[in-house]
């Protein structure tokens, strides 16, 4: 078993007990350069609100920084982001879903971020 299938592993509890609760799920997902948020609905099968490093808005403002998008500067940025994108579209309440990474570094960073910004979960 590869660290990849590990983790995907660790994710199954935690989005199945979120299927259950049949809320907004804000999923995040990390690699070495970038960090991803979104928000699925309910159902799973659509995603309503998402923020990345890769958008040419968070490029811009991330400019000039050393690890411009792997580092929790950036991921601290997506969370407010994510959470202002999901106020103007009406969701208040959402379930983190940190798909299987241990909850520290940018993954904290970024619940940390969009719970200031006004999300609830």
């Amino acid at each position: 078993m590869d660290k990849k299938q590990s983790r995907l592993r660790r994710a199954v509890p935690t989005r199945r007990k979120i299927s259950e609760l049949g809320v907004h799920r804000l999923s995040v997902h990390r690699s070495n350069l970038h960090i991803y948020a979104s928000i699925i609905s309910p159902e799973g099968n659509q995603v309503l609100v998402s923020a990345s490093t890769v958008e040419p808005e968070v490029r811009k403002q991330l400019e000039g920084q050393a690890g411009a998008g792997g580092n929790a500067a950036a991921a601290t940025l997506i969370g407010k982001r994510v959470a202002e994108k999901a106020r103007a579209a009406g969701i208040e309440t959402v379930a983190f879903d940190r798909s299987g990474f241990r909850y520290h570094g940018r993954v904290k960073a970024l619940a940390e971020a969009a719970r200031e910004a006004g999300l609830k979960f």
